[in-house]
């Protein structure tokens, strides 16, 4: 199952996604400013089956404004695609991206943030047997 992740921010929106078989995951250019109709874009472009969209969560667990955001943006995604929306914790995946550039990644910070948060969400999401391409087996 091809999977698209999204960092969603007020200024941009960091995009990753995952090859068909929902197991690899890389950095997209962002979309700035971030608008719904460019996800939605992605979405066919790609033949995305699921949107996951980062939900920044306190260390504690809490929602705070930037949740609400999200959550909000997710509402706007679920009323224009066909494919199913999802908020995934994205806590520390910033940090993450920073020192993955740091380590030489070239790809947008934001991007890499949506990557980190895309390899978490597909670990925690094994895939069914129905995800795999035919012919080939998990």
């Amino acid at each position: 199952m091809r999977v698209l992740a999204l960092d969603h921010g007020t200024v941009r929106i960091g995009c990753a996604i995952s090859d068909p078989s929902g197991t690899l995951s890389r950095p997209l250019p962002v979309i700035e400013p971030p608008e719904p109709r460019a996800v939605s874009e992605l979405v066919e472009e790609h033949g995305v089956e699921r949107v996951v969209v980062g939900l920044p969560l306190h260390l504690s667990g809490e929602e705070g404004s930037q949740a609400a955001l999200a959550r909000s943006f997710c509402a706007e995604l679920e009323a224009m695609l066909k494919v199913p929306v999802e908020t995934y914790d994205e806590r520390l995946t910033t940090k993450m991206a920073d020192a993955s550039r740091r380590a030489g990644a070239t790809a947008a910070r934001d991007s890499i943030a949506a990557a980190h948060l895309l390899e978490a969400y597909l670990a925690a999401s094994p895939p069914d047997e129905d995800d795999y391409p035919e012919g080939t087996e998990a």
